[in-house]
Formats: C-alpha cells, structure tokens, sequence
C-alpha cells in the first residue's frame, strides 16, 4: 500500500482527493490535514509514502512546508494547485525547486469534462512517485555560473564540442531542478540556440521560465511562432503547441487538437530537428516519465547527430532517458552535473 498524506486548505478538495485516491486498491490516505504546519506536525508521528501538497493555505503554505520537510524529514511532495495568477504559478515552481517532486493540476469535480482525466493523472504521479527515493535538500542561493574547467566522467573527444547549429532538450518530470543545474552552466554568450521541451502542467510554464531567468544568466523565453533562433537563447515550447525548426532556424508552432498524446512531445521536436538539422545538431534527453522521445533521439542518432541520455544516479525518473538508453540512441550518458559541463566546455573552447 501507498500510504498518502493529503494537505489542503479546502474541506470538500481535500474530501475529493480522498475519495479519488481511496478508489485505488493499492493507495491509502493515512492523514488529512489543513496547512503546511499540521503536515509537519503529522510526520513527527507518522511517515507516508508521499504528500499531496497545496500551495496557498493559511498559517504556513505549500512552499515553506516544502523547505522543512526536505530539509529535515525529506518525503516525496507532489504539488497539487489550480492556481493560476503569476504569484502562484512563481510560488508552485519555488516549491518544485525546494525539492517537490512534481506539479499537477487539482481535479475539477464530479461531473467535470475533466474529472477522469485529471484524476487519473493524480493516482498515476502519486504511484510514480512515490517510489523515487529523495534526499535532504538544503536552501539554496541563486546558482551562478560555473567558472571552473569542466571535467566529464566519459573522456569526450574534442571534435564533438565542435561544429554544433542547435541543441534541443526534451524533459519531463524533475524538469525544473535539472535544467536550472545545467543551464547555470552557461551564458549568454554560449555559440549556439538550445530548444525546449518541457512537459509541465498547463498555466505553468512562465513562472518555470521567470524562475530559471531568475537563477540562471543566460536568455530564456516562451517560442513564438515564426521566430528567428539566436545563439545564446533557450526557447521553450509553449502550452498546447507543438514545436518544430525550419533549416533558416524558424520556429513552426502548430496548435494541438483538443484529443492527442503529449502536447507539446519531445517527439515532435527531435523529429523536426533530425529532419532539419541531422548531424549539426545536439539532442539531450533528460529525467521523466514515459519513453517521450526515446525513439526520435534514436533517430537523431541516425542522422550523425550528437546525443546525450542523463543518467540514472542523477535523474529524477529514469523514463524517459531509461528507454533511450535501451534503444541505443545516446552516444554519451552523463549525469546532469556534466551535461552542464559540455555545454559549458561548448561555450568556452577556443
């Protein structure tokens, strides 16, 4: 059994969530409680399995009970808000930063469109999630970048920091902690653009790219459609589109229909930039769930492109660079610290 604290301010919420998480045989709520105080106050008696946490509660809110417990008592956290102002969006991916594992939208209730849907996704992240084994985090300061000579683990030729046009990052769970430790790497002046996919709940992605542009130096913003790529740039695919490169190095947006898969797909992008850039590019797949894009840097490969998988000691979830490395499409597997590193020692060779 997987035993679930559930935190949230909102009796008839937190009534719902019980109720969807109660219908799994395999989940049981062991505790129910109303702020991030009474949560910790519950962990000196008890210790779930996992804790569904709200953001905006009185007393103490989500982010700072995030801090305490995965400072003191580290236990999976997974994010569960319907918060949308800019406020609450920052706050949610501070929390995520903090050490929270995962962000999900908060169900909608019985009768909602949106009702399987949603509750399915919780019941799935709380049982992924609760098998990741996490550790302390202490508070952090702004991450700067790193000065020093890099060296990787695997001895990486010269000629493959060389004569890149592009590099495109897919990514899903644990996203957020990974990309700010590889991109406080790098700067402004790195020689080339760099292409995100990041799967996030939807209304969220400002506030990760205002978070990273806050702890990292170098440019990162929401693709707009038809926009020219410049070096030194991160552009991140936005909600509900999927993301693809023309050989001038424009973005092609198209809208997703309502009923499709993963939106935007690291499938989509690796597809476009295999077909449009082969061998001058670099593809990188990083911590997540699922096997999005597994097949795609597979094919990246193919076409003489450069390809990275992060490894399993320092991914989140091992999915997706998990399958990767099982269909032979990394040519390096490296750990998110040297990933940093490459693209570190990219931007400053000679």
């Amino acid at each position: 059994m997987i035993k679930v604290l559930i935190v949230e301010d909102s009796r008839v919420v937190s009534e719902y969530l019980q109720y969807i998480l109660s219908n799994d045989p395999q989940i049981q709520v062991i505790g129910n409680v109303s702020n991030g105080k009474q949560a910790i106050e519950f962990l000196r008696s008890e210790k779930p399995d996992i804790i569904s946490m709200d953001i905006d509660m009185p007393i103490m809110n989500g982010l700072e009970a995030t801090r305490i417990i995965m400072s003191t008592t580290p236990i999976p956290i997974l994010i569960v808000t319907a918060s949308r102002n800019v406020n609450e969006m920052s706050v949610s991916i501070e929390a995520l930063a903090a050490g929270a594992l995962g962000l999900i939208e908060k169900p909608l209730g019985i009768g909602h469109p949106s009702e399987k849907k949603l509750a399915d996704e919780l019941v799935t992240m709380i049982k992924v999630l609760a098998e990741v084994k996490v550790i302390a985090r202490r508070p952090k300061q702004a991450v700067k970048p790193n000065t020093s000579i890099p060296s990787a683990r695997q001895q990486i030729p010269l000629e493959d920091y060389n004569a890149f046009s592009l590099v495109a990052i897919g990514v899903s769970s644990g996203g957020p902690q990974t990309l700010q430790q590889v991109f406080a790497k790098i700067s402004g002046n790195f020689p080339v653009p760099i292409l995100v996919v990041q799967h996030i709940t939807e209304g969220f992605l400002a506030g990760l790219v205002s978070w990273l542009g806050r702890t990292t130096t170098i440019p990162i913003q929401i693709a707009t459609n038809g926009e020219q790529i410049v070096a030194g740039h991160i552009y991140f695919a936005p909600d509900n589109h999927q993301m693809g490169i023309t050989k001038t190095g424009r973005i092609i947006l198209e809208k997703c229909p309502r009923k499709i898969g993963l939106c935007p797909s690291v499938a989509h992008l690796f597809e476009s930039v295999a077909r449009e850039y082969g061998k001058s590019a670099m593809g990188i797949i990083l911590t997540g769930m699922g096997q999005d894009g597994a097949q795609e840097l597979k094919e990246l490969r193919d076409t003489g492109a450069l390809t990275i998988a992060q490894d399993k000691k320092s991914a989140l979830i091992h999915g997706m660079p998990g399958v990767a490395i099982q269909l032979n499409a990394a040519k390096y597997i490296l750990s998110a610290d040297e990933i940093g590193q490459m693209l570190y020692k990219m931007e400053t060779k000679p």
